[in-house]
């Protein structure tokens, strides 16, 4: 297939745009729509460097009438839907016996609920086309949960047991779901970390190193990708060798 039309929630931040730029780097045309809810300055930004190929689609990843009208939309103008990359997150940390039930909900809201009904969404264009690749972004805190993160842990836990159980329903049909848990990665979350919180997270890395946005958006577009046919419901961490 040549010309693939791509869908990449929480397209404003770096990951989001560093795996958009991993599928614009294609030489087969493919068209990159980026989910945006609230903040979009660095997605029209990177929209307007490749129109007509990229452009900026409306989407609440909380709310299904939302993800209906963004599949309607993008089905009218392109007539298929072939990848969804699920990389809409959020946190809000606190100790459990602090955390008020707001950021419990929130927090699940858009990392779990998210993913769940953009899969719904995509799915029966999918099926109707019997081909799809749906990729999650989960996080290391799903197989390593750390102190103060029972919210966005619990969340991304769920991401992976949902990965393996859809993977199962849909594998006969020619859609792949698999999900990637990136460990520390240079994006604004963990840019907004103080210098001692920085440093004491590095010392967990073997490499010594952080992740880069396009060392993980180089997985999401193998996992989209012909030759990754036969790979679904798998989980693939990149950490560096923290786990």
């Amino acid at each position: 297939m040549n010309k693939r039309t791509i869908l990449i929630t929480g397209g404003n931040g770096g990951l989001g745009c560093a795996i958009a730029q991993a599928f614009l780097a294609e030489a087969a045309g493919n068209v990159v729509l980026l989910g945006i809810h609230s903040s979009r300055d660095r997605a029209d930004q990177l929209a307007a460097l490749h129109t007509p190929r990229c452009h900026v689609v409306t989407l609440d990843v909380r709310q299904p009438e939302s993800w209906r009208q963004a599949v309607a939309e993008i089905l009218s103008k392109h007539g298929r839907l072939d990848v969804l990359v699920n990389n809409a997150g959020t946190h809000a940390d606190a100790l459990l016996a602090m955390m008020n039930p707001e950021s419990w909900r929130d927090v699940l809201a858009v990392n779990l609920d998210g993913v769940f009904h953009g899969c719904q969404a995509v799915l029966p264009g999918m099926i109707s086309q019997r081909h799809g690749r749906i990729i999650n972004i989960a996080s290391l805190s799903a197989l390593l949960a750390p102190p103060g993160q029972a919210n966005y842990a619990a969340a991304k836990a769920g991401v992976v047991a949902l990965t393996q159980s859809l993977a199962k329903e849909v594998a006969r049909i020619g859609i792949t779901v698999n999900v990637l848990c990136p460990g520390y990665v240079e994006t604004g979350a963990l840019a907004a970390m103080g210098e001692e919180d920085r440093r004491r997270a590095l010392e967990k890395v073997p490499m010594r190193r952080f992740g880069r946005p396009e060392e993980i958006a180089a997985a999401v577009r193998f996992l989209a990708c012909a030759d990754a046919a036969y790979i679904t419901g798998s989980t693939l961490k990149i950490d560096g060798g923290i786990l």
